[in-house]
């Protein structure tokens, strides 16, 4: 009776030997997860910011860049001089129009409005459009790329007050209201759209489905506000966008009856990695070894004579 329990006190021990094992590997693997070299207050999140399903990447080469979130906002890091382009996803079954800036202005007009004033691109349900550059006519845009403030499109123009944000705000397609009656009435003729509808823009024939359009007043800003110095001057070591090399975009003109409610909006700021650094959202770099941790292991006495140098 004894031996059986021995042996069942052996394989009890045994059962207890291996889940203590299994536990110290979860932790060990868990461990090793935190030691990869991470943001020590934000992690970088997935690489589309999005809202209530609309999405938003830049892409650097063709690749989505990293993306942090902090300070209430989604951050990324700018590369000087590198081209890029905005990817929107338009997650819906109908179609929507996005107005969308870069640097504070329209991406098709270059004009600094609200949101709802602004010209938009148009994407058709479930649809994603890429957009690379400034729209400078119905065939071709100016490559999108990272500069500095005083080399920026923004400075240029005399607009550089809102510098390092991309933001987008989509706009859904109101459906046409359908009215029963008891007797059938004589069609309207001649009215093919509702005189309220805002005016909406182009649809790309180059394959992206993007298009542009308009809402409200398309009054001009007048020239002397395109002209007015920006405050404070910009400088050499912020980024932000500049106008760049000419490529292919066909774009046409079309019109929406939009809901004047945002169905979402998504903001992107961008620094390079010397300002995301200063607000703390990327560690600091510092070079390997760590002088630090050497420091650190410093003690201040041992049990020896002074050596001969």
């Amino acid at each position: 009776m004894s031996k059986k329990l021995a042996a069942l006190f052996g394989v009890i021990a045994l059962a207890v030997l291996l889940v203590c094992v299994a536990g110290y590997g979860s932790r060990k693997a868990t461990a090793a997860e935190g030691e990869v070299d991470a943001p020590p207050l934000d992690s970088p999140a997935d690489t589309a910011v999005a809202e209530n399903g609309f999405s938003v990447e830049v892409l650097i080469a063709g690749a989505s860049t990293a993306e942090y979130a902090a300070r209430g906002r989604r951050y990324i890091e700018a590369l000087e001089n590198a081209e890029y382009e905005l990817r929107i996803h338009n997650p819906t079954s109908s179609r929507v129009a996005v107005a969308l800036s870069v640097d504070g202005l329209n991406t098709i007009d270059a004009r600094h409005t609200s949101a709802w004033d602004a010209h938009k691109w148009v994407i058709e349900p479930y649809g994603t459009i890429n957009v690379r550059g400034w729209q400078m006519s119905s065939e071709n845009a100016r490559r999108f790329y990272f500069t500095t403030e005083r080399d920026s499109y923004a400075a240029k123009l005399g607009q550089a007050a809102n510098l390092g944000v991309i933001s987008a705000v989509f706009f859904r397609e109101r459906a046409p209201i359908t009215i029963l009656r008891a007797t059938p009435a004589e069609p309207k003729r001649g009215v093919d759209k509702d005189e309220r509808a805002p005016m909406s823009v182009p649809q790309s024939s180059n394959g992206t489905g993007s298009s542009a359009g308009e809402s409200g007043d398309t009054t001009r800003v007048p020239n002397k506000e395109r002209s007015a110095q920006p405050y404070p001057p910009p400088d050499d070591e912020s980024a932000a966008t500049g106008i760049g090399r000419a490529v292919r975009n066909d774009v046409q003109w079309i019109k929406m009856d939009l809901d004047p409610r945002p169905a979402g909006e998504v903001m992107i700021r961008y620094e390079y990695r010397a300002a995301l650094v200063r607000l703390g959202i990327v560690p600091r770099d510092y070079p390997r070894p760590n002088t630090l941790d050497r420091r650190e292991r410093a003690q201040g006495f041992e049990p020896k004579y002074c050596p001969v140098p």
